[in-house]
C-alpha cells in the first residue's frame, strides 16, 4: 500500500482538492480525496508531493522508431533496430508521466505485449497494429513501387493498403489476429504522404462501413485519420468513434460529432514541431508545402470543436526516436499547453489527457484516467501545480513520481533510460 499526500490533488474530472491524498492498494486506487478524511494506512509508504493527478494518456502516437519526418525511412530501417528504438521510447514516455498510450499505427501491439510480460518498462499500450488506407492513400509509401509497399506491409506491419470491401474486411481481421485494441483508418489524405491531398476523402462509404462493422463485432472502435471535411463526414456516417486531426472541421462537422458522440483527437504538437523544425530536420518539400497549407486551419478547428462542446482527447502524433528528432517521445506533455493556447482551460486540457482519454477505446477502455476508488492505480506526481502553469507538463523533469498499476516506476534520483 502507498499513500500520496499532495498540496493539490487534480482528479482528472472535477475541481481540484487542496491538501489531497491518494491511497493505492495494489493495482487500484483505494481512496482519493482530502487528507483530513483519508483512512489510516499503517505500514504504507508515504510520499509528500506538490501535485498528484491521474497518469496521462497520449491518445494518438506511433511507435515507429524513426529519426526523420520522412516516412520513406520506414522502408529502410531494419525491423530489429526499430524494435530497440521503440523499447527506449516506451520508457521515455513513462518517465514523462504517460502511463497509457493509444498507439494508432506502428509496433504498439508488440510494445504492449512486452510491457505486460515485463520485458520492457513502459506505459499501458493499446495498439492498432497497421494503419489502413486504400492504395495510393495516406498509409501508402508513394515513392516506392507498389509491390514493394505490399511486401513491406507484411515485413514491418505498420502500414497496410486495402481496396474494396473484401480486402478491407481481411485487413481488419489481420489486425485483430495480432491483438489490436482498435482499428486505424485513413479517411482522408495526409500531410506526410507524397501525392494525396489532405482534403480528399479516402475509402468509399461502403468500405468505411464494412471496416467499422467488422471492428465492432470484436468490440473495437475505429479511429479515423481525417483532415478534409468529406472524410470527416463520411467517417462519422460510417460510425467511426474518433476523428484524428480534424483540420477542416467546421460547425456542421462539430454538430455531427456531438450527434454521434464522437471524440476529436487534434494532435497539435506535431504541427507546431514541424512548423519549427521540419525542413531543417529533413521534412520533404511536398510535406512542408502541405503543412503550411493546413497549419492555421488546424488551429481554428480546435477552437470550433471546443466552442461547440465536442469532447476532446489529448494526442500528439509523436513517433520520433532519439533526443533531437522533432515530435519525439518525451515531448508528449507539451500537447496540453497547445490545447490551452487554442481555447481550452488548463483543467480542460488535463481532462482531455486523463478522464476523457479512455473513451477513445470504446468497449476496450480500462477503468482509468481519474483519481477515484476502484480506478486503476496509474498516478503521477509533479513538482508544481499544472492547473496554474500547464507548461509544467511539457518538461519530464517536473514529473517526480510515476505509478503504473500501483507499481512505482519513477521516483526522484532514479536514472533516465540510456
Amino acid at each position: 500500500m502507498e499513500r500520496i499526500e499532495a498540496d493539490i490533488l487534480i482528479p482528472g474530472r472535477g475541481e481540484p482538492i487542496l491538501d489531497g491524498c491518494v491511497v493505492l492498494d495494489g493495482p487500484t486506487i483505494a481512496y482519493a480525496g482530502p487528507t483530513a478524511e483519508a483512512p489510516a494506512t499503517p505500514g504504507a509508504g508515504i510520499y509528500r508531493v506538490a501535485a498528484v493527478l491521474p497518469g496521462l494518456w497520449d491518445c494518438h502516437a506511433h511507435f515507429m522508431g524513426v529519426f526523420t519526418p520522412d516516412l520513406a525511412e520506414l522502408a529502410t530501417n531494419a525491423p530489429a533496430l526499430t524494435a530497440m528504438r521503440v523499447a527506449r521510447d516506451a520508457a521515455v514516455a513513462l518517465r514523462a508521466g504517460f502511463t497509457s498510450v493509444r498507439e494508432v499505427g506502428g509496433l504498439g501491439v508488440w510494445v504492449g505485449r512486452a510491457v505486460v510480460e515485463g520485458t520492457v518498462k513502459g506505459p499501458n499500450v493499446f495498439g492498432a497494429g497497421a494503419v489502413l488506407s486504400p492504395t495510393g492513400g495516406h498509409a501508402d509509401l508513394h515513392m516506392y513501387p507498389v509491390h514493394w509497399v505490399c511486401d513491406l506491409a507484411d515485413r514491418i506491419g505498420m502500414l497496410r493498403q486495402c481496396d474494396g470491401v473484401p480486402e478491407c474486411l481481411r485487413a481488419v481481421r489481420l489486425q485483430l489476429r495480432e491483438g489490436a485494441r482498435l482499428i486505424k483508418v485513413c479517411a482522408s489524405g495526409g500531410v506526410m504522404s507524397q501525392v494525396d491531398d489532405p482534403i480528399h476523402q479516402q475509402f468509399s462509404h461502403n468500405e468505411l462501413r464494412a471496416i467499422v462493422e467488422e471492428a465492432g463485432q470484436a468490440e473495437r472502435i475505429v479511429a479515423a485519420h481525417c483532415h478534409g471535411k468529406p472524410g470527416i463526414m463520411a467517417a462519422l456516417e460510417a460510425g467511426v468513434r474518433t476523428i484524428e486531426h480534424g483540420t477542416y472541421l467546421d460547425d456542421e462537422c462539430a454538430e455531427a460529432m456531438l450527434e454521434c458522440d464522437a471524440v476529436l483527437v487534434p494532435t497539435r504538437l506535431i504541427v507546431e514541431e514541424f512548423l519549427a523544425y521540419g525542413a531543417a530536420a529533413g521534412m520533404p518539400d511536398y510535406a512542408q508545402r502541405k503543412l503550411l497549407a493546413v497549419a492555421d486551419r488546424h488551429a481554428e478547428a480546435i477552437g470550433i470543436a471546443h466552442e461547440h462542446g465536442v469532447r476532446i482527447a489529448a494526442g500528439t502524433d509523436v513517433g520520433g526516436s532519439g533526443t533531437t528528432t522533432p515530435a519525439r517521445w518525451g515531448q508528449n506533455g507539451a500537447e496540453l499547453g497547445y490545447l490551452v493556447k487554442h481555447g481550452l482551460s488548463a483543467l480542460e486540457a488535463i481532462e482531455a489527457a486523463t478522464a476523457t482519454a479512455p473513451s477513445t477505446l470504446g468497449p476496450q477502455a480500462p477503468q482509468s484516467g481519474q483519481l477515484q476508488p476502484g480506478y486503476d492505480a496509474d498516478v503521477i506526481a509533479l513538482s508544481g501545480d499544472p492547473s496554474v502553469d500547464i507548461g509544467i507538463l511539457a518538461d519530464p523533469t517536473n514529473v517526480t513520481h510515476v505509478w503504473r498499476g500501483g507499481e512505482r516506476m519513477k521516483a526522484p534520483g532514479e536514472l533516465s533510460p540510456v
